[in-house]
């Protein structure tokens, strides 16, 4: 058998991609005007642009959400199996489907916090903050990430050769293995998770978020803010609260 130790890889970052979208700011203006212009509403998107940035931001500033349902983006989001477990606590508005270990041999590729991650967690539950760990703890961290990593994997790899079924084998693996989900929403519930999933100072209710889910959020912000600037610009302006 191999070296597992020469096998398994480390990182400290995730990846998000936009695989497609149908999502635009006059996807919210059409959908919200069909209560007043019936089968005439899409006729009307673009005959004026300020008027349509007035009625998005309206939409949004009085909570008026089902106008922001009508669009679809889809990622494709690789990061840690624990960023996935917080991730799919968000149901409404949400599809998943993820890579699976029943089915294909897990990758041998693990989390470990990067230098700039904060380690040591200060506060209450529910309003506490990290700060800065000693250099030691980092190297803590890091030598006993990679050592746990490195044993899973070669017990994993030792149980598939001796031809124990995937479903079984992978259940001596850690949650900071690497997995990839696609996933799909729309503008509104896309705000509701940016809105729980990352620290703003503009927030109208903090939130404090886990580092690693935040930095998959921040990515998915990215997009969003590209494809719906308007909407996205009414998500700021009403303290990022998805309506």
């Amino acid at each position: 058998m191999s070296d597992t130790r020469s096998q398994v890889k480390f990182r400290s970052d995730v990846d998000v991609t936009l695989v497609r979208a149908a999502a635009q700011d006059s996807d919210v203006v059409w959908a919200a005007r069909v209560s007043t212009a019936g089968e005439d509403s899409i006729d009307a998107v673009g005959s004026d642009a300020a008027d349509s940035a007035f009625l998005i931001k309206y939409l949004a500033r009085e909570r008026h959400g089902s106008p922001f349902e009508h669009n679809s983006m889809t990622f494709m989001v690789t990061a840690p199996i624990f960023v996935f477990r917080e991730f799919m606590r968000h149901r409404v508005g949400f599809s998943y489907n993820e890579e699976s270990g029943r089915y294909r041999e897990l990758k041998s590729v693990f989390y470990v916090p990067g230098p700039e991650r904060r380690l040591v967690q200060e506060g209450r539950p529910g309003r506490y903050n990290f700060v800065e760990g000693t250099q030691e703890q980092y190297e803590i961290v890091v030598k006993q990430t990679r050592q746990a990593a490195e044993v899973a994997y070669r017990a994993y790899q030792e149980m598939l050769e001796a031809g124990v079924a995937r479903e079984v084998a992978r259940g001596v693996l850690p949650v900071g293995i690497y997995s990839t989900m696609y996933v799909t929403c729309n503008a509104r519930s896309l705000m509701s998770f940016l809105s729980l999933r990352t620290k703003n100072e503009n927030s109208k209710f903090p939130s404090y978020p886990q580092r690693e889910i935040e930095m998959v959020a921040e990515q998915m912000e990215e997009y969003f803010a590209k494809l719906m600037p308007i909407t996205y610009e009414a998500f700021q302006a009403s303290g990022r609260v998805s309506p």
